[in-house]
Formats: structure tokens, C-alpha cells, sequence
């Protein structure tokens, strides 16, 4: 994994469908131990997986948040691990089969629901009534915590979001005579426009990553549809995804996304925005760090959609408990500190995240970026999960989310031959095939 924001593109989408045991590779590294005199080899030691989540010194600063904790008497210290994002679901899957994963873990957006499928999880509800306590429940982004219950418990505590916003390049709007746009014929307008000058309109990549595959399901959610129903039964074939599919196939059919799009890479696509190329699209919270241009690229409000919707796609990223540890209570522990004290990641700039918190959104250091505190009052309030219309998340997600079905109808709708309904009916029947 790079250094870089934009080639962590997989801690935003949910966790993809486990493999079975496999060699534990050497995506483990950069061992540390905190809290005391515990050993990082030893049974007694809370082990913590850390995912490469932000910036080059995302890593260090998480390590020292994890080191500085002081457990109370009688509780176990904790070792810091991280976990890259390359072959990640292998290293867990195997790990967690031999007894030799960890107690506590960041991780794919849908992967405490995979392993509590599996039994392999331990519940948060003990420290979710201890928030409520203390009053760290309140502090929490609306629907966050919901978005983690199941009918067994709570599988893990929200940290950060991944927020998918509508972004536009001032400069480009502003040599075209626009304005950002405020719904989908806006946004075709726009891009139009930007694509007449050499821009590109609308900036989506369909090829290695998740950019794509999330951009089209944003737009099926912001017209009120997406893969469920309210019932939680898949609900794919309808007028309404069917429309946000039409409007994506519009913006091809018009020149106004790049013609190798299909098999563009996120990389790539970042590059292009880096490179002052692109007008529109959808991209994550502090996008305008990623590019460099805090002033220049801009969010959005949310769009309206033909019928005059409003919402969005997000990912409530988690952190989660195991069975397998020295001491429930001192991964509750250690779980607790820190939750209660990750502002320091944001504060000291190396999350790209939203964070789950409302205090942290409240930080000089987090407001410092203005598109920040948009994202925040105007985006996640409106936004759904993958699972929307419905509103719970469960374990066949994982096997959805970013995986080959999702990449295919992505692809197929950049190619802008086949009719909605036709991709729509191929999209369903591959994610039943996948959950079956």
C-alpha cells in the first residue's frame, strides 16, 4: 500500500466475501507494544489491527495513539499491528481460524458482520450502555451506532465514515461561466460545458477500485433506490435505479466521461483531478487535501434527482471485538480509550475520514478544511448505507460491496450500450448467484 490517500481506496468500501484459511502473509507489520510492561508476544496482551487509513503518517500516529494507553490495574497492555489493505481478507480469515488473530481491529466496513456471522465476534453492547453512561452515546454522527446493531447486539463502534460528496474544480466552473450544480440537469449542463473545453465533465473510473461502482450506487440512493427494499429483500430491478442508470448512460452517451473510464483506475482518476482535468464527481470527505487544492476543489450540496430526491451513499467504518482475547474487559478497555480519544488523528491531519464523533467535527484542526464542515451539516444527514432502502446491515453485504458483481455493472454502464433494465436484471441475478 502507497503512501498516498487515493490507493486506499479499499477502507471505504465494506469487507469483501472471506475466503477460507489461507497462509497469514506478511501483510502484518510494524509490531508495537503500549500499556505498560505487557509483551507483545504474550497471551496477556490485548492484540490491535490497524488498518493504513489515512496519509504516510497516519500509521505512526495511530501506533503512538495505541502505545499511549494505560491500562488499569489488573488489565492487559495492548500491541499495535498493522494490516495492509492488500490481501487483507486473507490475512484475517486465516488468522482469526487459528486463534492467532487479534482482540480488537479497525477493518472493511462489513467485516464485524461477516465474523460475527461466523461466531467469531464479540459484541459491543457492554460498552455501548457504558457510553450511555458517560455520555460518549450522544456524542456519536446520527444513525452511526444504528447502522451497527444487529438483533444479537451491537458488532462493533463507529469511527470514521466514508461519505461520498459531489465535488466540483471552481476554476473549471468558473472559465465555463457555471455554477455548481444543485441537481442532475445541472450537472449534465455543467459538464457539458467543461467537456466543450477539453475538461473532463464528469469523472468516474471503472476500473481497479471502488470509485465507480460507488458513484453509480450513489446516484441509484440519491433517486431513492438502491440494491433492498425496505424488508431488507433485494429490490433491484425498478424505476428508479433504472433512472439513475439512464442519467449515468446520458452523461456517456454525451462525451462528457472520459472515454477509457471503463477501465480507468482510481489512481488514475485521482491523477486527473490532480492535474486540474476534471469538473464533477463524486469522491470521499477532504478530497481537496487529497488533490492539494483546498480552495479550488469544492462540495457540492447534495443533488437533486429527476424526481426531486436527495441522499446518498456512506460507510460507517468500524472498530470490533474478537472472542479470542486475553480479557473482554480489558478490549472493552482499551476499545473505550480509544474511541474517547482519536481526535488526535484528526487533529493532527492525517485522516481523510469523517469521523464519527460530532466533537471531533468541532476541532479547529478539522474545520481548518471548510469543505470539512459541509460534508458534515450537509451530506451525512442524508446519506444510506449499502444496504438502503433498508436500513440494517448484515453479512451477505460484505459479499456484495466491491466485489466482482458490483465491478461488472459498473463497467457495463460506462460502456453506455445497454439498456437500464437489461444491466439492472444482470446486476440482480449475479448478487443473488453471489449471496446464495
Amino acid at each position: 500500500m502507497k503512501n498516498l490517500l487515493p490507493p486506499t481506496a479499499m477502507s471505504r468500501r465494506g469487507f469483501l466475501a472471506l475466503t477460507g484459511a489461507v497462509t497469514l502473509t506478511a501483510s502484518v507489520s510494524a509490531c508495537a507494544v503500549g500499556g505498560g510492561n505487557a509483551s507483545a508476544s504474550g497471551g496477556s496482551t490485548v492484540k490491535f489491527w490497524d488498518m493504513p487509513w489515512g496519509d504516510k503518517n497516519y500509521s505512526d500516529a495511530a501506533q503512538s495513539l495505541a502505545q499511549a494507553y494505560k491500562p488499569g490495574d489488573g488489565m492487559p497492555g495492548v500491541s499495535y499491528q498493522q494490516v495492509n489493505w492488500d490481501g487483507f481478507n486473507q490475512t484475517f480469515s486465516s488468522a482469526i481460524a487459528s486463534n492467532t488473530g487479534p482482540a480488537v481491529s479497525t477493518g472493511g466496513g462489513f467485516q464485524a458482520f461477516q465474523f460475527a456471522k461466523q461466531g467469531a465476534i464479540s459484541y459491543a453492547d457492554n460498552l455501548i450502555d457504558s457510553f450511555k453512561k458517560d455520555g460518549t452515546y450522544d456524542d456519536f454522527l446520527p444513525h452511526t451506532l444504528d447502522a451497527m446493531k444487529t438483533s444479537d447486539g451491537y458488532v462493533g463502534i463507529p469511527w470514521n465514515l466514508d461519505v461520498q460528496v459531489f465535488w466540483y474544480r471552481k476554476s473549471i466552473l468558473d472559465q465555463i461561466g457555471a455554477t455548481p450544480p444543485q441537481s442532475w440537469d445541472d450537472v449534465l449542463d455543467v459538464a457539458k460545458k467543461a467537456s466543450a473545453k477539453g475538461y473532463v465533465g464528469f469523472g468516474i473510473s471503472g476500473g481497479s477500485g471502488n470509485y465507480g461502482p460507488m458513484a453509480v450506487l450513489s446516484l441509484m440512493i440519491n433517486n431513492g433506490g438502491g440494491l433492498f427494499n425496505s424488508n431488507g429483500d433485494l429490490d433491484i430491478v425498478n424505476d428508479r435505479n433504472a433512472e439513475a442508470v439512464d442519467f449515468l448512460t446520458e452523461l456517456v452517451r454525451q462525451g462528457v466521461v472520459d472515454p477509457g473510464s471503463v477501465s480507468m483506475k482510481d489512481d488514475d482518476l485521482t491523477t486527473l483531478w490532480t492535474n486540474k482535468k476534471v469538473a464533477l464527481g463524486f469522491q470521499s470527505p477532504a478530497f481537496n487535501n487529497v488533490v492539494g487544492d483546498e480552495k479550488d476543489v469544492l462540495v457540492t450540496d447534495p443533488l437533486k434527482s429527476h424526481r426531486g430526491e436527495v441522499g446518498g451513499l456512506y460507510y460507517v467504518n468500524n472498530i470490533m471485538m474478537y472472542k479470542n482475547t486475553p480479557s473482554q474487559a480489558g478490549s472493552e478497555a482499551f476499545t473505550s480509550y480509544y474511541i474517547k480519544n482519536m481526535k488526535t488523528l484528526w487533529q493532527k491531519g492525517v485522516m481523510q475520514g469523517l469521523p464519527a464523533l460530532k466533537s471531533i467535527t468541532e476541532l479547529p484542526e478539522f474545520k481548518a478544511n471548510a469543505q470539512n464542515t459541509a460534508v458534515v451539516e450537509k451530506w451525512q444527514p442524508i446519506c444510506k448505507t449499502t444496504a438502503a432502502q433498508s436500513s440494517a446491515l448484515t453479512a451477505k453485504l460484505a459479499t456484495i460491496d466491491g466485489g466482482q458483481a458490483m465491478t461488472d455493472f459498473c463497467q457495463t454502464v460506462l460502456a453506455g450500450k445497454t439498456p437500464s433494465k437489461t444491466i439492472l436484471t444482470k446486476l440482480e441475478s449475479d448478487i443473488k448467484a453471489a449471496i446464495s
